[in-house]
């Protein structure tokens, strides 16, 4: 009797697997293992400097939307605030907030402060959960080297990065037609390698990203590259995107020569 309960499990341990080999189990209910994955949702804070009602934040804005599972929550001063850096309201001073939305309509919070402060207040008083990751820009203009310091939109994401949230400042470089959904593409595709470990909380945020890509007036974009920041020196645009110049040592040698690039920079 044992022997021949034991031959008949053998055999529907046989059949199992041929159904399972030919997709039964899943027409059955079953899911399999990509089926049963489902990505948690990546909150992100976007904020910028050019103003709530700016063309760059609406394009990166839209672009974030259309990832699979993103909250996006915008957060922008009501008016231009271009070269503030990472500067606040001084204390006692009310930052007044509104409703507002983007150029292409979505619902944003105008706050009537800085950047630094849309980022107070959007971490603050208007998400439900702490964001996985605050996006500031696409920036009308390139903030490299030495203009770090000064610039609204680099300062949004230090203030950001000082909160323990992870950053990405995103700029589009001067010129007659720039192109925000290049740098929307860019900014969106570190999002996607970043993913899983904004999440989880693992990527480190004693430091932000810095993404720059420039409008070429001839050609394109010559690729991505991941450089130091010139602590000196003068930016005069437009690029060029005709260079042959190869392993650009810093941003703004890569950027003048037609590189997009990406530097981490240290919040202190």
């Amino acid at each position: 009797m044992l022997r021949r309960l034991t031959v008949v499990l053998a055999i529907a341990h046989l059949a199992i697997a041929i159904l399972a080999a030919a997709g039964v189990g899943h027409a059955l209910g079953e899911p399999d293992a990509a089926a049963r994955y489902r990505p948690k949702t990546l909150r992100v804070l976007v904020t910028n400097d050019d103003g709530v009602g700016a063309a760059g934040i609406d394009v990166m804005v839209e672009a974030l939307v259309d990832l699979p599972r993103v909250k996006v929550t915008v957060v922008a001063p009501a008016e231009n605030q271009s070269g503030t850096g990472d500067r606040t309201s001084p204390a006692g001073v009310d930052v007044a907030t509104a409703e507002a939305s983007t150029a292409g309509g979505y619902p944003a919070t105008a706050v009537s402060g800085t950047p630094a402060d849309s980022v107070i207040v959007g971490l603050e008083d208007v998400v439900a959960k702490p964001p996985h990751l605050v996006v500031s820009g696409i920036n009308e203009g390139q903030n490299l080297g030495p203009a770090l310091d000064i610039s609204g939109t680099v300062g949004a994401a230090r203030t950001a990065a000082i909160a323990g949230v992870p950053a990405l400042a995103a700029s589009q470089g001067l010129g007659d037609d720039p192109d925000n959904e290049v740098a929307a593409d860019l900014a969106v595709d570190w999002v996607k390698a970043h993913r899983k470990r904004l999440v989880k909380g693992t990527v480190d945020a004693d430091e932000f990203a810095n993404l720059n890509v420039p409008t070429c007036t001839t050609g394109s974009v010559r690729g991505l590259v991941e450089v130091r920041p010139e602590p000196t020196g003068e930016l005069l645009p437009p690029a060029d995107c005709s260079s042959t110049l190869e392993d650009p040592p810093t941003d703004v040698v890569a950027f003048e020569n037609g590189f997009a690039t990406l530097s981490e920079i240290p919040t202190g």
